[in-house]
């Protein structure tokens, strides 16, 4: 395994977020949720899609069916093949936006929220089926990010940043409830904000540092064992790519920077990082 990181894509994106590997795509689909944008990456071809979209969007998944499944501003939508739009969930509430989602083992989208200025409160996670059905799921939440399964389902992993921690639930197995919530990981003053996350193949939970300029991978109980420094502060998320799922993907961020660096903003990847988990499609 190696440390050393490339850039995969090249960009200024103002937030970059979000990646995920399309499988029936074989592509790394990524976005610049302030930009509105929506893109993809081909890493055999280097072929690159980048489409707007109408308001900001804070994730993008593949859809079992063909498309993508976006976590917009005012609510969930559906973007087909044929780049026909139609919205699934609407649910607009002024000053708030959408922010980090992740499809759980059942194929629905669970889809955060946060309000622009942050406030503590102001932000939701909602799980969203494929029928268009909605429920909150947590509603006292200031900026909802990463959130992320074990590789048996029966472990939720989760941030809300400003709380600088990783929170573990354990899974209801006859309904899905979440239960009994508590810390895995504290961050320290000084090292960042925990922002998006995924869960690799021995169980591990890999999580971007905001303003802490590294991705660190903590064990199942919670232990510390990898650093991937990165050379610029706003590392947002990071996911496992590739046809064998082992280069990891990681966004990052130019906003609020007063003197970026070059790569800030850009798609950088760590060839041969682990081994990730397959995730799944939206069901709808």
């Amino acid at each position: 395994m190696t440390d050393a990181y490339e850039v995969a894509v090249r960009a200024e994106a103002t937030l970059g977020e979000g990646p995920t590997w399309d499988a029936a795509g074989g592509r790394l689909v990524w976005i610049d949720i302030l930009g509105s944008r929506i893109n993809t990456y081909d890493p055999v071809s280097g072929r690159r899609t980048s489409r707007t979209t109408e308001q900001h969007v804070g994730a993008v998944k593949p859809r079992a069916g063909g498309g993508f499944v976006l976590n917009l501003r005012d609510g969930v939508g559906l973007l087909d093949q044929d780049d026909t739009f139609r919205w699934l969930h609407h649910d607009p509430v002024p000053g708030r936006r959408a922010n980090d989602a992740a499809v759980a083992p059942d194929g629905s989208l669970w889809a955060g929220t946060m309000r622009y200025d942050e406030a503590a409160g102001g932000g939701t996670l909602s799980r969203v089926t494929g029928d268009g059905t909605a429920e909150v799921v947590l509603d006292d939440v200031a900026v909802s990010n990463g959130t992320g399964w074990s590789p048996d389902g029966r472990l939720m992993y989760y941030i809300d940043s400003p709380t600088r921690r990783v929170d573990v639930f354990d899974v209801d197995s006859a309904d899905g409830r979440l239960l009994n919530r508590r810390p895995l990981v504290e961050i320290e003053e000084g090292a960042g904000f925990p922002d998006g996350l995924t869960v690799d193949a021995d169980g591990c939970v890999w999580v971007a540092l905001w303003d802490g300029g590294a991705v660190r991978r903590y064990t199942p109980d919670g232990e510390l064992d990898r650093v991937i420094e990165l050379p610029t502060p706003r590392v947002t998320a990071c996911a496992f790519g590739g046809a064998d799922l082992t280069d990891l993907y990681i966004t990052t961020a130019r906003v609020g920077l007063s003197a970026p660096h070059p790569v800030a903003g850009s798609l950088l990847v760590v060839r041969g990082a682990g081994k990730g988990l397959r995730q799944p499609a939206f069901e709808g």
